[in-house]
């Protein structure tokens, strides 16, 4: 054995040792345990009634609007209100010069009397005639004249007649009043200036808004799907061809009248695809004013046996479907397409793709993934189900 050997083998037994003696301590060592299930929060789901809601754009408009026109021709002697008062019904708002009128009514009623003195005595001679024809005194021909002026001046009578009703109308007409109740606008003449019949000059404008529509822009698909979804039961109004509205005012704020669902037009806009919703509101304050741009939730029914999931547990897949994950009865997460109907609060209003009973993961999502097996905990309700629940 040569002295390299020698000098090499006391520090080979000393490796192999220490590689026994790890060994060892490994060995003692106890296995360590498997990881625990990821924990979710979940949402035991139940089918229930919910009252289906849309939000829809749209404006104001006065209840009757009635623009003051001149019907005859004339200088404007007096304006007889304040712009913005609110006005009666057959109230005096402008006085135009009734000089002329009054002239041409005095000059038909001229005409009557001398149409009636005219009748008078055609009368008095087709009578005097008819006496005397039946003795042969005079001639047939000269009789039938008679009789026919007395029917030309019962015709001049009715013409002269017409003409003072008609002179009657134009002086009335001298007095522009209001033909609704309601509340002035701008006035469009002032005091001297010259408005005409033919023109139809436009004096000012009387708007009736104490009571106020509101036209809503609706969409035709929506439209088409409330109609189908009445027809199949799946939704039941509140009443006939009634619904209730609330209104949502510019600056955010509700508008504390309810409102009532008057009409949907049959007629579909070949730009925009849409109809028009009217409802209807009363304005007793004269918080709503013609032209304001608002929005209305419009309660269209109650969906039977729909399912309400917080938002949070739902997602979008690529193709833009709804989509849900779902603790299964083997405490794996499954994922679920569901069908949506709306939002009522914070959740989704679900009318397909769940069943009564089913757990919906609506906490910890990012942890997993579909097919692993999770640890679930139910979450608080949320407020749109306890809303729904007292409700009910």
């Amino acid at each position: 054995m040569t002295s390299a050997s020698i000098f090499h083998q006391p520090a080979a037994l000393v490796v192999v040792a220490m590689t026994l003696a790890l060994q060892a301590c490994d060995s003692a060592r106890p296995a360590t345990p498997p990881a625990a299930p990821p924990a979710v929060s979940v949402t035991t789901v139940h089918p229930t009634s919910v009252p289906i809601t849309i939000e829809l754009p749209g404006r104001t408009s006065a209840f009757l609007v009635a623009q003051v026109r001149a019907r005859v021709d004339g200088i404007v002697l007096t304006r007889d209100y304040r712009e913005g008062d609110d006005v009666k019904l057959g109230q005096r708002l402008y006085k135009i010069d009734p000089a002329p009128y009054i002239a041409a009514l005095n000059s038909a009623l001229a005409a009557l009397q001398k149409a009636k003195a005219n009748l008078m005595s055609t009368t008095a001679l087709a009578e005097r005639y008819k006496n005397l024809v039946s003795t042969n005194a005079i001639s047939k021909q000269d009789y039938d004249n008679a009789v026919s002026s007395r029917g030309q001046a019962e015709a001049d009578v009715a013409t002269a007649e017409a003409q003072v009703a008609t002179a009657r109308i134009n002086l009335g007409y001298t007095d522009v009043v209001s033909p609704i109740a309601g509340r002035t606008g701008l006035s469009q003449v002032t005091q001297g200036a010259y408005v005409q019949a033919s023109a139809a000059t436009l004096m000012t404008t009387v708007q009736q808004v104490d009571t106020i529509y509101v036209d809503l822009t609706q969409s035709s698909v929506q439209g088409l799907q409330l109609r189908r979804d009445i027809a199949n039961g799946q939704l039941k109004v509140s009443g006939p061809g009634q619904a209730t509205v609330t209104l949502i005012l510019e600056d955010g704020s509700q508008y504390p009248q309810p409102g009532a669902l008057q009409f949907t037009d049959i007629t579909v806009n070949q730009g925009t695809g849409s109809v028009t919703v009217r409802a209807t509101f009363r304005n007793p304050k004269m918080v709503l004013l013609p032209g304001m741009f608002v929005r209305a939730r419009i309660e269209e029914g109650v969906a039977q046996g729909a399912f309400l999931v917080p938002q949070v547990g739902v997602t979008h897949d690529p193709q833009g479907q709804a989509t849900a994950l779902v603790v299964g009865p083997d405490g794996k997460a499954a994922t679920r397409t569901l069908q949506l109907r709306g939002t009522r609060g914070d959740a989704w209003i679900v009318d397909g793709g769940l069943h009564d009973g089913d757990r919906v993961i609506v906490g910890g999502l990012q942890k997993i993934q579909p097919g692993a097996v999770v640890q679930a905990s139910e979450a608080p309700a949320s407020a749109a189900t306890v809303a729904v629940s007292k409700a009910d």
